[in-house]
């Protein structure tokens, strides 16, 4: 094997671990989907594409790394009504949280950043507590 193709081979070989990273899941805040403790793989932000609504993030924020869901793009007003989201005033389906019994309501402005929730809203510190997020602060998107 020449030595350019070897190179080249090596190269795409550790592909992989240059986009993709483990992440472990830490606290109850992403419950019943993501367990406290679990391991999942995230895309580096520069692989993993815009970001979209109901993805899940790995982010930089003011307490620290913690593994949230995008729901506010720029411009959007969110608040919680009767345990459900509305974003924007529609209601959004979201099979995947389990119902806010308390806490606040908002509203809540994204402005030009982006605003992410736990999926157990009543057990998640996130952007209704720190605030809406600039982009600069994503980190990985969980895939796995």
């Amino acid at each position: 094997m020449t030595p350019r193709l070897l190179g080249a081979a090596l190269a795409l070989a550790l592909l992989p671990l240059g986009a993709l990273h483990p992440v472990r899941i830490a606290g109850r805040s992403m419950e019943p989907g993501l367990r406290d403790g679990t391991i999942r793989l995230a895309l580096r932000p520069w692989c993993a594409g815009a970001p979209a609504r109901g993805q899940v993030w790995l982010v930089a924020t003011p307490a620290g790394p913690a593994v949230k869901r995008l729901l506010g793009l720029p411009g959007d007003r969110l608040e919680l009504r009767d345990g459900r989201l509305r974003i924007n005033g529609q209601p959004l389906e979201e099979p995947y949280a389990l119902p806010a019994a308390g806490g606040p309501e908002g509203p809540w402005a994204a402005g030009p950043g982006l605003f992410f929730l736990g999926d157990h809203r009543d057990a998640s510190r996130d952007s209704r507590t720190w605030g809406a997020l600039p982009a600069a602060s994503l980190r990985g998107r969980i895939v796995m």
